[in-house]
């Protein structure tokens, strides 16, 4: 039978691009397996409701695109993106997720994601995504790219830095963060400094703001 006039062309199954979505939201797969499912170029070969299961059924199918979200049980995002990369370099992953500070963008690139889109984003620019990644293309939105240099602008925190901050963020004074860390005020203060001067910041509460916009810290 042949396509109504007007109607997008059919694709043979063989040919269609094979999307696998990985979300511990049951609304969030199915809505995103009925859009993926109404498109004539695409197909859902399966849904993962955690890190470990989106593993294995992307072990077991080898789909053409993955959707991972970023926070899931049992295996994050960025850890199934390892995973799966290792496996197979050639892997064409998307994070679709709500976070999008320069440290999540950052980590999931790093982790070798193709693509990198906020689940608020519109129906059009996910399925474009997909194509464009299933092509070869890498596909991160102009606001995240800003994100991500401003966040790799940054001089990097030490181990022992991070623990300060960390602390800094519960609202620990120098004493209190000095006695957890086993270390002396004097030291304290010179870990903030040396935090301040890397977060290009002023004051205790910039510096905590600047850390969890950046995925630093989370509180």
């Amino acid at each position: 039978m042949n396509p109504a006039p007007g109607a997008p062309p059919s694709f043979p199954l063989r040919e269609r691009i094979r999307v696998l979505v990985a979300d511990d939201h049951v609304t969030v797969r199915e809505g995103l397996s009925a859009i993926i499912g109404r498109q004539p170029d695409m197909t859902m070969v399966a849904e993962a409701a955690n890190g470990a299961e989106a593993v294995d059924l992307w072990t077991r199918l080898r789909p053409d695109v993955a959707l991972v979200d970023l926070r899931m049980p049992s295996m994050d995002g960025v850890r199934v993106i390892e995973e799966i990369r290792r496996r197979d370099h050639r892997a064409r992953l998307v994070v679709l997720t709500t976070f999008d500070t320069d440290g999540d963008v950052a980590m999931a690139v790093k982790a070798g994601a193709k693509g990198y889109l906020l689940k608020g984003s519109p129906r059009e620019e996910l399925l474009s995504c997909i194509r464009r990644v299933h092509a070869g293309e890498t596909v991160i939105s102009s606001t995240l790219v800003a994100k991500l240099a401003s966040g790799l602008a940054t001089e990097t925190l030490t181990g022992r830095e991070l623990e300060v901050l960390g602390l800094l963020a519960r609202g620990r004074s120098n004493k209190e963060i000095g006695a957890g860390l086993y270390i002396s005020s004097t030291t304290v203060k010179s870990h903030l400094r040396s935090i301040f001067a890397k977060l290009n910041v002023l004051s205790r509460t910039e510096a905590v703001t600047t850390a969890t916009r950046r995925g630093l810290v989370q509180l």
